[in-house]
């Protein structure tokens, strides 16, 4: 495994909309493994595969440090619910904004076999596959931003003024 340069806005790459996976090949396995190093060693949520620069259609979600998920081909089956909350991404260092989102969404994807299966995910994981699953189509989550995006300094130091 190895660590992979992580894409940052302005990037043409992520701009791109992502292409379906068709079979599980070493260099996918080897990309998927190298993705989840990455997203932890960056203390990150959330990975697409645009975002090491590669346009597959892959993303690697962990939003509690002990639940993985691998999602190949992705797509979302049901939203419900809204909120609304700071949002950052590993393309966009430094910065945050206020993002609405669905409070629950259901998603059918591939796993690393390219066998079918479902997730449904509430809050944190509601917002991270929304946000993952948009990269895949080139968005980021900026377009969404309400407001001024944030310094990240200013979270840390209690929530910006309005």
């Amino acid at each position: 495994m190895a660590l992979r340069k992580i894409r940052e806005m302005g990037d043409p790459v992520l701009t791109k909309r992502c292409k379906e996976v068709t079979e599980m090949t070493p260099r996918t396995k080897f990309l998927i493994d190298d993705m989840i190093e990455t997203m932890q060693a960056a203390d990150g949520v959330g990975l697409a595969a645009c975002q090491v620069g590669v346009l597959k259609r892959i993303v690697v979600i962990d939003t509690t440090g002990e639940d993985l998920h691998v999602l190949i081909n992705p797509e979302i089956l049901e939203t419900s619910g809204e909120q609304e909350g700071y949002e950052g991404c590993l393309s966009v260092p430094g910065k945050s904004g206020i993002v609405k989102r669905p409070n629950y969404v259901k998603v059918k994807a591939l796993d690393e076999h390219m066998q079918p299966f479902e997730l449904e995910g509430e809050e944190l994981l509601a917002r991270a596959i929304c946000h993952e699953l948009e990269h895949l189509d080139g968005h980021l989550y900026v377009e969404r931003v309400i407001g001024e995006l944030v310094d990240n300094s200013m979270l840390q130091q209690g929530e910006p003024e309005e």
